[in-house]
């Protein structure tokens, strides 16, 4: 037996075959394109979600010894996608989780001492990452459109429901209470849509998909909607809390931290939605059949794979991003260059949407090698500063997952500025690994997550040496005047 899990990412979609002992039997893989109209603006063609989706699954599915018996889905959180219940087209882009153009918005609420309240039902503050500000702004500036939600003609929903829609065409409009966390119209006492979010953002509830568990029977492909395919989908989920789940964090205190286009640090709080103060945010982690919720705190940093990804593409500094290693290591430091890389404004623990990129500290002596070099190290303070703001106790052992934690250097640096050890699994793609294991479970073909955590294989250990404490200082610094920069912009 084996499960098809499906990861719908920001960049791209990853399609893996997973067998019941856990092994990864083939994989797919399909970028999409990123379109950024104006600045700070970030929308993706769901069209083009879709058909990365069936693509890669294509490609997942040619390289299994058999057909799958279930799938699991697990998806980039927060970002808005409208569609038609009808014909399932989406009249209009969706509006990414990166997309900052709420943040007048987010003002307004916050001018009008709402961010307590908020953060009261949600767990979450108000910030143009989640959706539902990106919700009002439609209903604000494309009336039109919006007319087509009030009269039920069009859904919204996040990336995990659209792409459900698509497979079951139609048949079902749902989501799973890890991703409706992330909305900012959950409440976490209630378990479900809070009318009085609904009422603030003005989104119609009906508008809006029945909340399922994370696992468990959620609906039917349609053979012919979806590569002739005729499953059950048993799993599903926002990507970082699955991924959570995929490194098998199932107790209290397991600390994950997935590098991607960004980095989030999710720690396992067990039965209770714990409050921080120190910015990080509480989120279900997943929800069983039964209704017994997990829940986290997240520390959300907006850019760090996406750093190197600048390099590259923005700056020509890297041919691929897989070279930053190799440069990285030809200086033994950053030669003094500190960068913040606040290209979509500071998540946590800082919460500035407005700040900007910052790079200091350059001298004639400075190189591109010191330049990724910087970028690398900036990832780890980021880490840090989240890792820290958990408090004492909540770094015992880092698991590592993501693309960028392929590379030995990061993680090396990350375990010296921890001061705790890293671990990296053989299977780096834990969110789809985490979809599997959600959908597995839903359809009967793991029975515990006892004997999921024995399908866990460590690939390397990082044990922490020497901390740049200097560096981290002068990283303090510079985000100070990053976010005094900011009140300029």
């Amino acid at each position: 037996m084996s499960v098809l899990a499906i990861h719908a990412g920001t960049i791209g979609v990853t399609a893996l075959v997973v067998t019941e002992n856990g092994q990864m039997e083939s994989k797919g893989y399909e970028e999409f394109t990123q379109h950024f109209p104006q600045p700070g603006w970030v929308e993706h063609n769901p069209e083009d979600i879709w058909q990365a989706t069936l693509s890669a699954c294509a490609t997942a599915l040619s390289g299994a010894s058999a057909s799958p018996s279930c799938i699991g889905i697990t998806n980039q959180r927060e970002t808005a996608v409208l569609w038609d219940r009808r014909t399932l087209a989406a009249p209009r882009r969706a509006m990414v989780w990166q997309d900052r153009r709420t943040s007048t918005i987010c003002t307004r609420l916050r001018e009008a001492e709402l961010d307590p309240r908020v953060s009261e039902l949600t767990g979450l503050r108000l910030d143009p990452y989640f959706t539902a500000t990106k919700l009002t702004w439609l209903a604000e500036n494309d009336p039109g459109l919006w007319e087509g939600v009030e009269s039920g003609n069009v859904a919204l929903g996040t990336v995990d429901s659209y792409l459900i829609a698509r497979m079951t065409s139609g048949a079902r409009h749902v989501t799973d209470a890890s991703n409706a966390s992330r909305t900012l119209l959950y409440g976490l006492e209630s378990g479900a849509w809070e009318p009085e979010l609904c009422e603030l953002f003005g989104v119609p509830e009906s508008a809006l998909p029945e909340i399922m568990p994370s696992f468990g029977p959620v609906g039917q492909t349609d053979p012919g909607a979806f590569l002739g395919l005729d499953l059950p989908i048993s799993g599903m989920g926002g990507d970082q809390q699955v991924a959570l789940f995929g490194q098998t964090c199932f107790d209290v205190g397991d600390v994950k931290c997935t590098y991607g286009t960004g980095s989030f640090v999710l720690t396992n709080t067990g039965h209770e939605a714990v409050r921080s103060r120190s910015g990080l945010l509480t989120t279900v982690a997943w929800q069983t059949p039964s209704g017994e919720r997990t829940f986290a705190l997240e520390g959300s940093i907006f850019v760090t794979g996406a750093a190197v990804q600048w390099l590259r593409d923005g700056l020509g500094v890297l041919g691929s991003a897989a070279e930053s290693e190799a440069l990285a290591r030809t200086v033994p430091d950053s030669g003094g260059l500190v960068f913040v890389p606040a290209l979509t404004g500071l998540g946590a623990p800082h919460w500035e949407p407005g700040a900007r990129g910052m790079i200091a500290g350059i001298t004639r002596d400075t190189t591109r090698a010191h330049l990724v070099r910087a970028t690398l190290e900036a990832i780890t303070y980021e880490v840090r500063d989240v890792v820290e703001s958990m408090g004492a106790g909540h770094a015992q052992v880092l698991k590592a997952d993501g693309g960028a934690s392929t590379n030995d250097l990061l993680m090396q640096m990350q375990a010296d500025q921890l001061g705790s050890p890293v671990e990296r699994p053989a299977i780096q793609e834990t969110p789809a690994l985490g979809a599997a294991f959600l959908a597995g479970l839903g359809s009967g073909m793991w029975g515990s997550m006892g004997e999921l955590r024995d399908t866990w294989h460590l690939d390397r250990r990082f044990e922490p040496g020497e901390r740049d404490d200097a560096g981290y200082e002068r990283w303090r610094a510079a985000i100070v005047l990053t976010m005094a920069a900011a009140r300029h912009f």
